[in-house]
């Protein structure tokens, strides 16, 4: 199989500092992947670096599909909700591929949009400020506006943190939904019983990639002390390495 988005050598810096450390491998179309490991991995600047948010230092993230081809959920830490904006508005920001940036919110999308709020479990919610919400209610917002855009390929970040078990299950359930729409989802994790259990297949990053293939091989004792100990002892202040520098395959 073709893959879908490939990653050749991946390095992606911070001031020079890498983050991700020459990664390579491949996402098949319709995957449904965990990206695990420890804190401080790397897992969210790869995420980044998959739909073009941070460009590579080293290396290359290849694919053929456009910016609107992503749906993208960062980290509830990154989302400022004390903005003055409804449930609905947020919802409908999903929209955005079918009419542009400043184009007219159109009938059908707000019906959709209410749709997709009846599907996450907040139907009546529309007209409420998100800043009232409780933060799996707001979780369930930004998977409805997920739901509108309705993307090919969706990265969640850390979709599952700070909210409570009947969200996770119900949020689990959409992600389900779209692996059996045959849309591709890749999911920053660090809960590891939700990868063993949920993700099929499962990338094991210590900034360094450990493991990356099906969950009940990549997901092992030995993988995971691997992880742990590549992860205490990485040099925080490493300039990014030259092409010359990188590992044998």
């Amino acid at each position: 199989m073709t893959p879908l988005i490939r990653l050749d050598d991946l390095t992606v810096a911070y001031d020079r500092h890498p983050a991700v450390h020459h990664v390579s491998g491949a996402f098949a179309p319709g995957s449904l992947t965990a990206i695990a490991g420890p804190n401080g991995a790397g897992k969210s600047t790869l995420l980044k670096a998959i739909m073009g948010e941070l460009r590579p230092a080293e290396g290359r993230v290849e694919h053929r599909l456009g910016r609107a081809e992503f749906g993208y959920l960062p980290q509830a830490a990154e989302i400022d909700r004390r903005f003055p904006i409804s449930v609905i508005d947020t919802v409908m920001l999903g929209a955005w591929k079918s009419r542009g940036a400043f184009g007219r919110v159109a009938p059908a999308d707000v019906k959709r949009a209410g749709e997709a709020l009846a599907a996450v479990g907040l139907d009546g919610f529309g007209r409420r400020h998100v800043g009232s919400l409780s933060a799996g209610q707001f979780q369930r917002v930004l998977f409805a506006r997920l739901l509108l855009q309705d993307a090919g390929v969706i990265l969640l970040d850390e979709p599952f943190t700070a909210i409570d078990a009947r969200t996770t299950r119900d949020l689990l359930d959409i992600v389900s939904r779209w692996h059996g729409e045959g849309r591709t989802v890749i999911a920053v994790l660090h809960d590891f019983e939700l990868v063993r259990t949920h993700f099929p297949q499962t990338l094991l990053l210590a900034r360094e990639l450990v493991g990356w293939g099906p969950t009940g091989d990549v997901m092992s004792s030995a993988n995971l002390m691997k992880a742990r100990a590549m992860a205490e002892r990485w040099d925080e202040d490493a300039e990014a390495c030259s092409p010359a520098e990188a590992p044998a395959a």
